[in-house]
């Protein structure tokens, strides 16, 4: 196998890339000066041996504690909980949420053979215990069958805690037709409504 094929090979393990994609990415390297590749390569070697996962979140750092956690303007009594580390990219980008957070690694799904215990679950409930204070945790994961089961999962392993468990709403995106929503869309908006 030639080093292009390995490449391609490579590059259509990644999420979203297939074969052909993974080819114009190799033919595309191929083409740009050795000094952008070699960076390429360096950042990728560095991500690899740096990077790991936070001591307290787990979300990725190269620090013991992530960024979010050492910052002493974040309210450490509010943890929103979310499946992967991605995902606080995107609460981060509304600019609301001021607490902590708390990464699961991934969501329940039996038929993949992932349980409980593949999940940081019991790190977030010796993360309540040692820190004493936390008011409330917000739910956050995906609204698939698999979120839904893993946030009734969490919720119940908290319920003896004493902490206010919430969900994030979920309904109608800005600038979307109600007639294109489906049903269950819609049930979500209406019982997620609030006072105007």
């Amino acid at each position: 196998m030639s080093a292009i094929d390995d490449l391609a090979t490579e590059l259509s393990r990644l999420p979203g890339i297939g074969r052909k994609t993974a080819m114009r990415l190799t033919y595309h390297l191929l083409r740009q000066p050795p000094d952008q590749t070699r960076r390429l390569g360096e950042a990728l070697l560095t991500l690899g041996e740096r990077i790991r996962a936070c001591s307290r979140c787990f979300n990725w750092t190269d620090d013991d504690l992530c960024a979010i956690c050492r910052d002493p303007r974040r309210d450490p009594a509010t943890i929103c909980v979310v499946e992967q580390a991605s995902d606080i990219g995107a609460i981060e980008r509304a600019g609301e949420f001021r607490g902590q957070y708390h990464v699961l690694g991934g969501r329940l799904s039996p038929l993949d053979g992932i349980g409980p215990d593949d999940l940081t679950v019991n790190a977030l409930l010796g993360r309540i215990d040692a820190q004493g204070d936390v008011r409330e945790v917000i739910i956050a994961t995906n609204p698939s069958l698999e979120g839904e089961a893993t946030a009734l999962y969490i919720q119940g392993q908290l319920a003896p805690s004493g902490v206010a468990v919430s969900r994030i709403a979920r309904g109608l995106p800005v600038g979307g037709d109600l007639e294109y929503a489906d049903g269950v869309t819609i049930a979500q908006a209406l019982s997620a409504r609030r006072a105007m």
